[in-house]
């Protein structure tokens, strides 16, 4: 028995106890019981708006939860790829040996890094592995939006055109400067890169954020742990990896020999989180915040992080941390305040599936998509097991498993899905969900006919509560049916025409961007907060807009998905009204504001 033999076997038996006691506490638990051209809303955390006010009239009820159709709308995403002039190509480094890295990357960011109001893009590239090199040199790429929809590749004007192997991205303002930084992560040590005015300079060392050579970074998230104002940075680690590791457990499939390597065979790691100390500089808190967590058996680190969702989930005015975890027990990092956290993902029930079973879990996104106080978490999972939907009962904790209660389970369930998120694709009010899928293996149709390599994104349109199941599987129409080997995806209003536009990131191959060509007449509303006592960005606060006595409730968050960065300002759909009231934020700082609405669809 090789020394990963006997590590597998013994983190079983560690999980295996963790399910007997999730499942025990489960057991109790029960037992107690029109589309106009818009420039978009700034707000400021100033008590005054920073808007002009007019005197809106509102126009009846608009989003009728009760009485909806079963049919979704017909709306049309077209790859405009290359007519937008993004000419990425994802490098894997796949050379014949079938190493892990090479499959799993990677993430895109969807960001104003020049402040001049319209959604830039930052595609993630990773590169050769040593020994391997080709011609080429594979590099960041960020491509700068002139405001329609157009884009030109400014990556080395901008300080960016680094050669790593890179994985995903977190955008934030560190240092409250006004200028959104980049922090990416790779294959080894990670960058901090900060904006100075258009141009990133590289403070990774002097910040002491670079993490350690053998680091695995996947997801990363800039979010105020500590409510002090500043952005703090916490960073999920997948497995111990090296090629010497992975020839030796030297993974195979029946019919297709060599494969990649699952990650059950690997050693976990740590998750890092990172306080802002000002100036340019962190300080690691791990250990000190309870983010290091061992097996109860083996006393091995457990976590293989693919994806991260920071959101406030019990409303107690700081921010809590969930992560999915590939093949382990799911994480919930609870937020005790002092610097201090407790995971606690079994006790609230987002760690395993409704059987009790750890999944292949990779991207991840929080919502109100009810369009009340229970929060959802979706998370995508691996082929033949369904997408996962946790949610609150009653606007309370702990959460349940109702993605086929949900209607989304059974049609996610063959997909490997790895991009998820929720957006309102058709400006109706209700949240709809997004997945972009793929394989890892390219031969994978050879031994399992209902799988293939490329597979097309699936949209989920939200019927509402009046349906059998909320989501209903939009039929495959426009680009979107493309088999994709999907990986990262994000979203943003790239042509500033009120609606959603998705980035998906393929896997060794050509990015694709996909216009959302919907012209249902629904009305809309984007709001952009700028924080003042709270981080300039405003992560983490919470904007509330009612519509005919339906609340719609949008927490200011970018990391959502895989390994990707969605737009900082909020789009509310708002169906046929014409006008509404007033919004409630919330500031991360606990502040309270109301804010007069004087029109939409701006």
């Amino acid at each position: 028995m090789t020394k990963h033999q006997e590590h597998t076997d013994k983190t079983q038996a560690g999980e295996a106890l963790i399910r007997h006691w999730f499942r025990r506490s489960l057991a109790i638990i029960l037992g107690i019981g029109s589309i106009a051209a818009g420039t978009g809303w700034y707000l400021s955390r100033d008590t005054t708006p920073a808007v002009t006010i007019e005197e809106a009239i509102v126009s009846g009820p608009v989003i009728e939860e009760g009485a909806q159709p079963e049919t979704p709308p017909t709306v049309i995403f077209r790859d405009i790829t290359r007519a937008a002039g993004i000419d990425f190509v994802h490098t894997n480094g796949a050379y014949g040996d079938k190493l892990m890295p090479e499959s799993i990357g990677s993430g895109a960011a969807f960001f104003d890094y020049d402040n001049d109001g319209d959604q830039d893009l930052l595609l993630v590239n990773s590169s050769w592995f040593p020994g391997h090199e080709q011609d080429t040199t594979p590099t960041l790429a960020l491509y700068q939006n002139d405001g329609s929809g157009q884009f030109a590749d400014v990556t080395r004007e901008a300080g960016l055109a680094i050669n790593c192997f890179g994985m995903g991205v977190a955008t934030g303002d560190l240092d409250n400067d006004g200028w959104t930084d980049l922090y990416i992560t790779t294959l080894g040590e990670n960058y901090l890169l900060k904006n100075g005015q258009g141009h990133f300079t590289d403070i990774t060392t002097t910040s002491g954020t670079a993490g350690q050579p053998a680091d695995w970074s996947t997801a990363a998230a800039f979010l105020d742990i500590d409510n002090d104002g500043d952005l703090d940075l916490f960073v999920g680690n997948y497995i111990q990896w090296s090629r010497e590791i992975d020839l030796e457990i030297d993974f195979r499939v029946t019919g297709l020999g060599r494969a990649i390597g699952a990650p059950n065979h690997f050693f976990g790691t740590t998750n890092r989180l990172y306080r802002n100390d000002g100036q340019g500089r962190f300080s690691d808190v791990s250990q000190a915040a309870g983010i290091v967590i061992t097996d109860p058996v083996t006393q091995a680190q457990t976590g293989k992080a693919l994806a991260v969702a920071p959101v406030d989930y019990d409303r107690d005015g700081r921010m809590d941390l969930f992560v999915a975890n590939d093949t382990t027990q799911n994480f919930l990092y609870h937020n005790l305040g002092e610097g201090q956290f407790e995971e606690i993902g079994a006790l609230e029930g987002i760690a395993f599936d409704r059987n009790g079973k750890a999944t292949g879990a990779m991207g991840m996104d929080a919502a109100y998509f009810r369009n009340d106080g229970d929060l959802g978490i979706g998370i995508g999972n691996f082929a033949n097991e369904m997408s996962s939907l946790y949610v609150t009962v009653g606007g309370q904790p702990p959460f349940a498993d109702e993605a086929i209660l949900e209607g989304f389970g059974p049609a996610s369930r063959l997909a490997l899905t790895f991009g998820l998120f929720f957006f309102d694709y058709d400006l109706d009010g209700r949240l709809d969900l997004f997945q972009a899928n793929g394989h890892l293996e390219t031969e994978i149709n050879v031994v399992q006919s209902s799988q293939t390599y490329a597979q097309a994104a699936q949209l989920f349109w939200n019927c509402g509560s009046a349906c059998r199941g909320r989501f209903v599987a939009v039929a495959g129409t426009g680009d979107l049916a493309t088999p994709m080997v999907g990986r990262g995806a994000a979203y943003a209003d790239i042509d500033n025409d009120g609606d959603l536009d998705i980035i998906v990131v393929q896997n060794g191959r050509r990015a694709m961007l996909f216009r959302n060509e919907q012209s249902l007449g629904h009305h809309w509303l984007r709001v952009r907060l700028t924080g003042n006592t709270a981080n300039r960005n405003a992560i983490g606060a919470v904007v509330e807009l009612s519509v005919g006595g339906v609340t719609q409730r949008r927490v200011v968050m970018p990391t959502r998905s895989y390994l990707s960065q969605s737009e900082l300002p909020l789009t509310f759909g708002l169906g046929s009204a014409n006008a509404t009231n007033e919004l409630h934020i919330t500031w991360p700082d606990g502040q309270q504001q109301m804010v007069p609405v004087p029109r939409v669809d701006v």
